[in-house]
């Protein structure tokens, strides 16, 4: 909660410096009172923005019954309630989760994902969200990705702004105000996302009981370079997934939502050496290539029995 707080007023502060930059003291008392509706709807209803942004939809028992079934037993081991299930129609694999706490809380999968991975593989990106939800990291995610984004909208609309008295900026300072401003709610968004990444994978690890189906997963999952139009018309959620879906994908930089998964997946060996488990051949991980812009033909995901049993079963 403490988290939470300090995100939303740093990301406050923020956009009352774009009110100033814009409007003087008139701007800045705008802003602040936007900063208030905003930091309230975001509050109760960022997760709903956020899965309505990419056209996320809600799946049940009778669409796809093995997929609930994993997500029920793994909420089971992870001891929390089962959070709701939502299918993103996309061909890049990836997955987030949302919610402001346990109780309202919702994982949101690609059918790419669902096609790619392995039910173990599987088992282990869902484990990872469930870390997510049980360490309370939705609410600040999904918080920042909407307030975020709302400092992004004021910068941009203060382009379109003439000089005034009480405008203290105009022309290229506008103009650099425009561009620093959301570039540092992103270094605020990036520097709490990449330490939760680390932290979810080793709860979600230990959530699934095997590090290296998580591995073996972000492995596949970076190797398939797919675009994702809804996540590159709002990159301020790209922190959210479970992978960076933006195609300027960084490692560890200054710049960069997530750990590299080089150093992600060294971590989950570790990990499965801890635990006695023995080590298990993983996919090599391929260089980027150049990605076509636009998405190829979308599937609807088929259910049906198992890939292979599961020892997590």
């Amino acid at each position: 909660m403490i988290k939470t707080m300090l995100l939303l007023a740093a990301l406050t502060a923020i956009l009352m410096v774009v009110g100033y930059a814009i409007g003087g003291q008139t701007g800045t008392i705008l802003a602040l009172a936007f900063a208030i509706v905003t930091n309230l709807g975001a509050w109760w209803k960022s997760d709903k923005l956020v899965l309505r942004m990419h056209k996320a939809r809600p799946i049940g028992a009778q669409e796809a019954p093995d997929l609930v079934r994993l997500v029920q037993q793994l909420a089971v081991n992870a001891e929390i309630p089962m959070p709701a299930i939502y299918l993103i129609d996309n061909d890049q694999p990836n997955a987030f989760a949302t919610g402001r706490n346990p109780q309202n809380s919702a994982v949101a999968m690609t059918t790419g994902i669902v096609r790619l991975l392995s039910q173990e593989e599987l088992a282990g990106v869902i484990a990872h969200e469930m870390a997510h939800i049980r360490n309370r990291d939705t609410l600040t995610m999904t918080v920042s990705a909407t307030v975020s984004g709302a400092i992004a909208m004021i910068s941009q609309f203060g382009l379109f702004f003439g000089g005034s008295r009480d405008r203290p900026m105009s022309g290229p300072a506008t103009l650099l105000m425009a561009i620093l401003a959301p570039m540092a709610a992103m270094v605020i968004q990036m520097t709490i996302s990449r330490t939760r990444e680390y932290a979810a994978d080793r709860l979600g690890a230990e959530i699934c009981r095997n590090p290296m189906w998580l591995a073996s997963a972000l492995i596949k999952i970076s190797n398939k370079h797919t675009v994702m139009m809804s996540a590159e018309r709002f990159p301020t959620t790209a922190h959210l997934f479970i992978t960076n879906p933006l195609t300027g994908r960084g490692t560890d930089s200054l710049f960069s939502t997530h750990p590299d998964i080089r150093n992600r997946v060294a971590e989950l060996q570790k990990m499965a050496k801890e635990m006695g488990q023995g080590a298990i051949p993983l996919p090599r991980i391929e260089p980027m290539r150049r990605m076509p812009w636009g998405i190829g033909r979308r599937r609807t995901m088929t259910t049906g029995a198992p890939r292979r049993n599961s020892p997590w079963r």
